[in-house]
Protein backbone atom coordinates (compact mmCIF):
# COMPACT_ATOMS: atom_id res chain seq x y z
CA UNK A 1 0.00 0.00 0.00
CA UNK A 2 2.99 2.28 0.57
CA UNK A 3 3.97 2.12 -3.10
CA UNK A 4 0.38 2.89 -4.10
CA UNK A 5 0.20 5.87 -1.78
CA UNK A 6 3.51 7.17 -3.15
CA UNK A 7 2.21 6.92 -6.71
CA UNK A 8 -0.99 8.79 -5.89
CA UNK A 9 1.03 11.39 -4.01
CA UNK A 10 3.36 11.89 -6.97
CA UNK A 11 0.44 12.71 -9.23
CA UNK A 12 -1.10 15.04 -6.68
CA UNK A 13 2.10 17.04 -6.27
CA UNK A 14 2.66 17.45 -10.01
CA UNK A 15 2.10 21.12 -10.75
CA UNK A 16 -0.54 21.77 -13.39
CA UNK A 17 0.49 23.82 -16.41
CA UNK A 18 -1.57 26.92 -17.31
CA UNK A 19 -4.94 25.84 -18.72
CA UNK A 20 -4.18 22.15 -18.19
CA UNK A 21 -7.17 19.90 -17.51
CA UNK A 22 -7.18 16.82 -15.27
CA UNK A 23 -6.74 14.40 -18.18
CA UNK A 24 -3.80 16.28 -19.67
CA UNK A 25 -2.12 16.50 -16.27
CA UNK A 26 -2.25 12.73 -15.78
CA UNK A 27 -1.22 12.16 -19.40
CA UNK A 28 1.88 14.27 -18.77
CA UNK A 29 2.61 12.45 -15.51
CA UNK A 30 2.61 9.02 -17.15
CA UNK A 31 4.48 10.32 -20.18
CA UNK A 32 7.29 11.29 -17.81
CA UNK A 33 6.92 8.28 -15.48
CA UNK A 34 9.85 6.08 -14.53
CA UNK A 35 9.32 2.31 -14.88
CA UNK A 36 10.29 0.36 -11.80
CA UNK A 37 9.37 3.18 -9.44
CA UNK A 38 6.26 4.15 -7.48
CA UNK A 39 5.14 6.21 -10.51
CA UNK A 40 3.37 3.17 -11.95
CA UNK A 41 1.96 1.90 -8.67
CA UNK A 42 -1.50 3.28 -9.44
CA UNK A 43 -1.81 1.60 -12.85
CA UNK A 44 -4.33 -1.25 -12.99
CA UNK A 45 -2.80 -4.53 -14.17
CA UNK A 46 -5.51 -6.97 -15.22
CA UNK A 47 -2.97 -9.76 -15.76
CA UNK A 48 -2.23 -10.21 -12.05
CA UNK A 49 -4.31 -11.27 -9.07
CA UNK A 50 -6.98 -8.89 -7.83
CA UNK A 51 -4.99 -8.13 -4.68
CA UNK A 52 -2.06 -6.84 -6.74
CA UNK A 53 -3.92 -4.90 -9.41
CA UNK A 54 -2.91 -1.53 -8.11
CA UNK A 55 -6.29 0.15 -7.62
CA UNK A 56 -5.64 2.92 -5.11
CA UNK A 57 -7.90 5.23 -3.13
CA UNK A 58 -10.63 6.62 -5.37
CA UNK A 59 -9.83 4.23 -8.23
CA UNK A 60 -12.74 2.35 -9.83
CA UNK A 61 -13.34 -1.18 -8.62
CA UNK A 62 -12.35 -4.01 -10.94
CA UNK A 63 -15.24 -6.41 -11.56
CA UNK A 64 -15.59 -9.61 -13.55
CA UNK A 65 -17.38 -9.24 -16.89
CA UNK A 66 -19.89 -11.84 -17.94
CA UNK A 67 -19.35 -13.10 -21.50
CA UNK A 68 -21.80 -14.84 -23.81
CA UNK A 69 -20.32 -18.34 -23.69
CA UNK A 70 -22.78 -19.86 -26.19
CA UNK A 71 -22.26 -17.25 -28.91
CA UNK A 72 -18.84 -18.53 -30.06
CA UNK A 73 -18.13 -22.23 -30.49
CA UNK A 74 -14.80 -23.59 -29.29
CA UNK A 75 -14.01 -24.47 -32.90
CA UNK A 76 -14.64 -20.93 -34.18
CA UNK A 77 -12.50 -19.56 -31.36
CA UNK A 78 -9.72 -21.96 -32.40
CA UNK A 79 -10.05 -20.87 -36.03
CA UNK A 80 -9.13 -17.34 -34.91
CA UNK A 81 -6.36 -18.53 -32.58
CA UNK A 82 -8.35 -17.91 -29.39
CA UNK A 83 -8.92 -20.02 -26.30
CA UNK A 84 -12.49 -21.22 -25.67
CA UNK A 85 -14.53 -18.26 -24.42
CA UNK A 86 -15.14 -20.11 -21.13
CA UNK A 87 -11.43 -19.66 -20.34
CA UNK A 88 -11.22 -15.94 -21.10
CA UNK A 89 -10.47 -13.60 -18.21
CA UNK A 90 -12.71 -10.58 -18.81
CA UNK A 91 -13.05 -7.57 -16.53
CA UNK A 92 -14.88 -4.28 -16.25
CA UNK A 93 -14.55 -1.16 -14.14
CA UNK A 94 -17.27 0.32 -11.94
CA UNK A 95 -18.28 3.67 -13.37
CA UNK A 96 -17.40 2.63 -16.92
CA UNK A 97 -20.41 0.65 -18.18
CA UNK A 98 -19.75 -1.01 -21.53
CA UNK A 99 -15.99 -1.25 -21.04
CA UNK A 100 -14.59 -4.79 -21.20
CA UNK A 101 -10.94 -5.75 -20.80
CA UNK A 102 -9.97 -9.27 -21.93
CA UNK A 103 -6.57 -10.37 -20.65
CA UNK A 104 -4.73 -12.13 -23.52
CA UNK A 105 -7.18 -14.81 -24.69
CA UNK A 106 -4.91 -15.96 -27.54
CA UNK A 107 -3.62 -19.52 -27.68
CA UNK A 108 0.18 -19.91 -27.38
CA UNK A 109 1.91 -18.94 -30.62
CA UNK A 110 -1.15 -17.56 -32.38
CA UNK A 111 -0.20 -13.92 -31.82
CA UNK A 112 2.54 -14.56 -34.37
CA UNK A 113 -0.03 -14.56 -37.17
CA UNK A 114 -1.59 -11.23 -36.23
CA UNK A 115 1.77 -9.49 -35.78
CA UNK A 116 2.95 -10.81 -39.15
CA UNK A 117 -0.27 -9.64 -40.81
CA UNK A 118 0.15 -6.12 -39.41
CA UNK A 119 3.75 -5.85 -40.59
CA UNK A 120 3.77 -7.91 -43.79
CA UNK A 121 0.26 -7.98 -45.29
CA UNK A 122 -1.92 -5.18 -43.94
CA UNK A 123 0.81 -2.60 -44.66
CA UNK A 124 0.63 -3.34 -48.41
CA UNK A 125 -1.26 -1.41 -51.04
CA UNK A 126 -4.11 -0.73 -51.65
CA UNK A 127 -4.27 0.00 -47.91
CA UNK A 128 -3.36 3.54 -46.89
CA UNK A 129 -0.50 4.54 -44.56
CA UNK A 130 1.18 7.67 -43.19
CA UNK A 131 4.10 7.30 -45.62
CA UNK A 132 1.82 7.93 -48.63
CA UNK A 133 2.00 11.69 -48.13
CA UNK A 134 5.75 11.70 -48.55
CA UNK A 135 6.42 8.84 -50.99
CA UNK A 136 5.06 7.49 -54.28
CA UNK A 137 2.77 4.46 -54.43
CA UNK A 138 5.63 2.45 -55.95
CA UNK A 139 7.93 3.33 -53.04
CA UNK A 140 5.36 2.17 -50.45
CA UNK A 141 4.11 -0.84 -52.42
CA UNK A 142 5.78 -3.45 -50.18
CA UNK A 143 7.30 -2.06 -47.00
CA UNK A 144 8.02 -5.57 -45.71
CA UNK A 145 10.27 -6.56 -48.62
CA UNK A 146 12.12 -3.26 -48.42
CA UNK A 147 12.75 -3.63 -44.69
CA UNK A 148 13.04 -7.33 -43.82
CA UNK A 149 16.77 -7.83 -44.43
CA UNK A 150 17.57 -4.62 -42.58
CA UNK A 151 15.46 -5.67 -39.58
CA UNK A 152 16.68 -9.27 -39.54
CA UNK A 153 20.32 -8.22 -39.35
CA UNK A 154 19.96 -4.97 -37.44
CA UNK A 155 21.83 -4.07 -34.31
CA UNK A 156 20.27 -1.76 -31.75
CA UNK A 157 21.72 1.63 -32.64
CA UNK A 158 19.80 4.84 -32.12
CA UNK A 159 21.95 6.67 -34.66
CA UNK A 160 21.27 4.42 -37.63
CA UNK A 161 18.45 5.35 -40.03
CA UNK A 162 15.17 3.55 -39.56
CA UNK A 163 13.75 1.17 -42.15
CA UNK A 164 10.43 2.00 -43.81
CA UNK A 165 8.59 -0.40 -41.50
CA UNK A 166 10.09 1.42 -38.53
CA UNK A 167 8.86 4.72 -39.98
CA UNK A 168 5.33 3.34 -40.31
CA UNK A 169 2.92 5.01 -37.88
CA UNK A 170 -0.54 4.05 -39.10
CA UNK A 171 -2.38 1.99 -41.72
CA UNK A 172 -6.11 2.17 -42.48
CA UNK A 173 -8.26 -0.73 -43.70
CA UNK A 174 -11.74 -0.99 -45.20
CA UNK A 175 -13.33 2.44 -45.09
CA UNK A 176 -10.22 4.61 -44.95
CA UNK A 177 -10.32 7.32 -42.32
CA UNK A 178 -9.73 10.87 -43.55
CA UNK A 179 -7.51 12.54 -40.96
CA UNK A 180 -8.28 16.06 -42.21
CA UNK A 181 -12.08 15.86 -42.27
CA UNK A 182 -12.28 13.12 -39.58
CA UNK A 183 -14.80 11.27 -41.73
CA UNK A 184 -15.25 8.04 -43.64
CA UNK A 185 -16.72 7.97 -47.15
CA UNK A 186 -18.17 5.37 -49.52
CA UNK A 187 -15.70 6.23 -52.29
CA UNK A 188 -12.59 5.61 -50.19
CA UNK A 189 -12.81 1.90 -49.48
CA UNK A 190 -10.79 -1.27 -50.04
CA UNK A 191 -11.83 -4.82 -49.02
CA UNK A 192 -11.46 -5.44 -45.29
CA UNK A 193 -9.14 -8.39 -44.43
CA UNK A 194 -11.27 -11.51 -43.98
CA UNK A 195 -9.13 -12.99 -41.19
CA UNK A 196 -9.28 -9.82 -39.07
CA UNK A 197 -13.02 -9.56 -39.73
CA UNK A 198 -13.53 -13.11 -38.45
CA UNK A 199 -11.44 -12.49 -35.32
CA UNK A 200 -13.37 -9.29 -34.60
CA UNK A 201 -16.74 -10.96 -35.11
CA UNK A 202 -15.90 -13.68 -32.57
CA UNK A 203 -14.72 -11.21 -29.92
CA UNK A 204 -17.74 -8.96 -30.47
CA UNK A 205 -20.14 -11.90 -30.26
CA UNK A 206 -18.56 -13.14 -27.02
CA UNK A 207 -19.16 -9.65 -25.59
CA UNK A 208 -22.83 -9.71 -26.59
CA UNK A 209 -22.67 -8.05 -30.01
CA UNK A 210 -23.82 -10.65 -32.50
CA UNK A 211 -23.87 -9.46 -36.09
CA UNK A 212 -20.93 -7.08 -35.69
CA UNK A 213 -19.47 -6.12 -39.06
CA UNK A 214 -15.79 -5.16 -39.29
CA UNK A 215 -15.85 -2.28 -41.78
CA UNK A 216 -12.90 -0.06 -40.84
CA UNK A 217 -9.59 -0.63 -39.15
CA UNK A 218 -6.85 1.68 -37.92
CA UNK A 219 -3.53 0.04 -37.14
CA UNK A 220 -1.11 2.04 -34.96
CA UNK A 221 2.61 1.28 -34.96
CA UNK A 222 4.23 2.59 -31.78
CA UNK A 223 7.91 3.10 -31.07
CA UNK A 224 9.10 3.43 -27.48
CA UNK A 225 8.93 7.22 -27.82
CA UNK A 226 5.40 7.29 -29.29
CA UNK A 227 2.24 8.59 -27.66
CA UNK A 228 -1.41 8.64 -28.72
CA UNK A 229 -3.11 11.95 -27.99
CA UNK A 230 -6.32 12.40 -26.03
CA UNK A 231 -9.32 11.83 -28.29
CA UNK A 232 -12.80 10.37 -28.74
CA UNK A 233 -13.68 7.93 -31.56
CA UNK A 234 -16.94 9.43 -32.76
CA UNK A 235 -16.51 9.47 -36.55
CA UNK A 236 -18.36 6.18 -37.10
CA UNK A 237 -22.01 6.75 -38.00
CA UNK A 238 -23.24 3.91 -35.77
CA UNK A 239 -22.16 4.33 -32.15
CA UNK A 240 -24.26 1.40 -30.94
CA UNK A 241 -21.58 -1.00 -32.18
CA UNK A 242 -18.44 -1.53 -30.08
CA UNK A 243 -14.89 -0.44 -30.79
CA UNK A 244 -12.42 -3.35 -30.54
CA UNK A 245 -8.74 -2.85 -29.72
CA UNK A 246 -6.04 -5.54 -30.00
CA UNK A 247 -2.53 -5.00 -28.60
CA UNK A 248 0.71 -6.82 -29.53
CA UNK A 249 4.34 -6.35 -28.53
CA UNK A 250 5.67 -4.11 -25.77
CA UNK A 251 3.31 -3.02 -23.00
CA UNK A 252 1.72 0.42 -22.83
CA UNK A 253 -0.24 2.58 -20.41
CA UNK A 254 -3.82 3.29 -21.50
CA UNK A 255 -5.83 6.13 -19.98
CA UNK A 256 -9.63 5.89 -19.98
CA UNK A 257 -11.35 9.13 -19.04
CA UNK A 258 -14.82 10.59 -18.99
CA UNK A 259 -17.05 12.52 -21.35
CA UNK A 260 -15.10 15.68 -20.55
CA UNK A 261 -11.38 16.22 -20.13
CA UNK A 262 -11.74 17.76 -16.70
CA UNK A 263 -12.46 14.23 -15.41
CA UNK A 264 -9.26 12.45 -14.32
CA UNK A 265 -8.75 9.21 -16.32
CA UNK A 266 -8.09 5.71 -15.01
CA UNK A 267 -4.68 4.25 -15.98
CA UNK A 268 -4.24 0.59 -16.95
CA UNK A 269 -1.59 -1.57 -18.57
CA UNK A 270 -2.12 -3.07 -22.01
CA UNK A 271 0.07 -6.14 -22.50
CA UNK A 272 0.66 -8.21 -25.61
CA UNK A 273 -2.48 -10.12 -26.57
CA UNK A 274 -4.85 -7.98 -24.50
CA UNK A 275 -8.16 -6.91 -26.03
CA UNK A 276 -10.30 -3.93 -25.05
CA UNK A 277 -13.94 -3.46 -25.99
CA UNK A 278 -15.54 -0.02 -25.69
CA UNK A 279 -19.32 -0.03 -26.03
CA UNK A 280 -22.41 1.71 -24.71
CA UNK A 281 -21.54 4.56 -22.35
CA UNK A 282 -17.80 3.87 -22.70
CA UNK A 283 -17.91 4.05 -26.51
CA UNK A 284 -17.55 7.85 -26.55
CA UNK A 285 -15.17 8.44 -23.66
CA UNK A 286 -11.87 10.31 -23.90
CA UNK A 287 -8.85 8.01 -24.01
CA UNK A 288 -5.13 8.12 -24.80
CA UNK A 289 -1.81 6.26 -24.65
CA UNK A 290 0.85 8.41 -22.91
CA UNK A 291 3.59 5.81 -22.70
CA UNK A 292 4.99 2.65 -24.29
CA UNK A 293 7.08 0.81 -21.72
CA UNK A 294 10.46 -0.72 -22.56
CA UNK A 295 10.96 -4.31 -21.51
CA UNK A 296 12.41 -4.66 -18.01
CA UNK A 297 15.01 -7.03 -19.46
CA UNK A 298 16.13 -4.60 -22.14
CA UNK A 299 15.50 -5.43 -25.78
CA UNK A 300 13.38 -8.54 -25.33
CA UNK A 301 9.95 -9.85 -26.25
CA UNK A 302 7.07 -10.44 -23.85
CA UNK A 303 7.02 -14.04 -22.63
CA UNK A 304 3.71 -14.80 -24.35
CA UNK A 305 5.41 -14.33 -27.73
CA UNK A 306 8.04 -16.97 -27.03
CA UNK A 307 6.01 -20.00 -28.10
CA UNK A 308 5.95 -20.68 -31.88
CA UNK A 309 2.77 -20.91 -33.92
CA UNK A 310 1.73 -24.60 -34.12
CA UNK A 311 2.59 -26.26 -37.44
CA UNK A 312 -0.67 -28.24 -37.44
CA UNK A 313 -3.43 -25.65 -37.84
CA UNK A 314 -7.15 -26.45 -38.24
CA UNK A 315 -8.07 -26.97 -41.88
CA UNK A 316 -10.53 -24.06 -41.86
CA UNK A 317 -8.38 -21.77 -39.69
CA UNK A 318 -8.15 -18.10 -40.68
CA UNK A 319 -4.65 -18.17 -39.20
CA UNK A 320 -1.86 -18.90 -41.67
CA UNK A 321 1.57 -20.46 -40.99
CA UNK A 322 4.36 -18.07 -40.03
CA UNK A 323 7.87 -19.09 -41.04
CA UNK A 324 10.72 -18.70 -38.59
CA UNK A 325 12.35 -16.37 -41.11
CA UNK A 326 9.31 -14.08 -41.08
CA UNK A 327 9.08 -14.25 -37.31
CA UNK A 328 12.71 -13.20 -36.94
CA UNK A 329 11.80 -9.97 -38.70
CA UNK A 330 8.67 -9.49 -36.56
CA UNK A 331 10.55 -10.26 -33.34
CA UNK A 332 13.33 -7.82 -34.18
CA UNK A 333 10.71 -5.12 -34.78
CA UNK A 334 8.70 -5.84 -31.62
CA UNK A 335 11.69 -5.69 -29.28
CA UNK A 336 11.33 -1.91 -29.35
CA UNK A 337 7.77 -1.47 -30.61
CA UNK A 338 4.08 -2.11 -30.11
CA UNK A 339 1.31 -2.68 -32.67
CA UNK A 340 -2.36 -1.95 -32.01
CA UNK A 341 -5.34 -2.88 -34.20
CA UNK A 342 -8.64 -1.06 -33.68
CA UNK A 343 -11.66 -2.37 -35.57
CA UNK A 344 -14.95 -0.51 -36.02
CA UNK A 345 -18.35 -0.93 -37.63
CA UNK A 346 -19.01 2.35 -39.43
CA UNK A 347 -22.62 1.99 -40.61
CA UNK A 348 -25.75 0.52 -39.08
CA UNK A 349 -27.50 -2.20 -41.05
CA UNK A 350 -29.19 -0.57 -44.04
CA UNK A 351 -27.54 2.80 -43.38
CA UNK A 352 -25.77 4.82 -46.10
CA UNK A 353 -23.29 7.65 -45.91
CA UNK A 354 -24.96 11.09 -45.95
CA UNK A 355 -24.36 13.21 -49.03
CA UNK A 356 -23.37 16.15 -46.87
CA UNK A 357 -22.51 16.30 -43.16
CA UNK A 358 -25.26 17.67 -40.97
CA UNK A 359 -24.67 20.81 -38.91
CA UNK A 360 -24.39 18.61 -35.80
CA UNK A 361 -21.75 16.44 -37.48
CA UNK A 362 -19.85 19.56 -38.54
CA UNK A 363 -19.76 20.69 -34.92
CA UNK A 364 -18.57 17.23 -33.85
CA UNK A 365 -15.81 17.28 -36.46
CA UNK A 366 -14.66 20.69 -35.25
CA UNK A 367 -14.79 19.71 -31.59
CA UNK A 368 -13.07 16.34 -31.92
CA UNK A 369 -9.56 16.38 -30.48
CA UNK A 370 -6.32 15.26 -32.05
CA UNK A 371 -5.85 11.50 -32.13
CA UNK A 372 -2.45 11.35 -33.75
CA UNK A 373 0.48 9.14 -32.92
CA UNK A 374 3.38 11.39 -31.98
CA UNK A 375 7.09 10.75 -31.50
CA UNK A 376 9.30 12.62 -29.06
CA UNK A 377 12.25 12.51 -31.46
CA UNK A 378 10.49 14.29 -34.32
CA UNK A 379 12.31 17.40 -35.57
CA UNK A 380 9.70 19.64 -33.99
CA UNK A 381 7.51 18.49 -31.12
CA UNK A 382 3.88 19.07 -31.99
CA UNK A 383 0.74 18.42 -29.99
CA UNK A 384 -1.19 18.02 -33.24
CA UNK A 385 0.78 16.09 -35.81
CA UNK A 386 -0.88 15.99 -39.22
CA UNK A 387 -1.91 12.67 -40.03
CA UNK A 388 0.51 10.56 -38.04
CA UNK A 389 -1.91 8.66 -35.82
Amino acid sequence: MGKMAAAVGSVATLAAEPGEDAFRKLFRFYRQSRPGTADLGGVIDFSVSHAARGTGPGAPKVVKSQLNLSSVSDHDALRAGLQPVSKWQAYGLQGYPGFIFISNPFLPGYQWHWVKQCLKLYSRKPNVCNLDKHMTKEETQDLWEQSKEFLRCKEVNKRRPRSLLEKLRWVTLGYHYNWDSKRYSADHYTPFPSDLAFLSEQVAAACGFQGFRAEAGILNYYRLDSTLGIHVDRSELDHSRPLLSFSFGQSAIFLLGGLKRDEAPTPMFMHSGDIMVMSGFSRLLNHAVPRVLPSAEGDSLPGCLGAPLPADLPRDSVVEPCSLEDWQVCASYLKTARVNMTVRQVLAVGQDFPLEPTEENKRDITAEGSCHLDDDNSQVKRARLSPDY
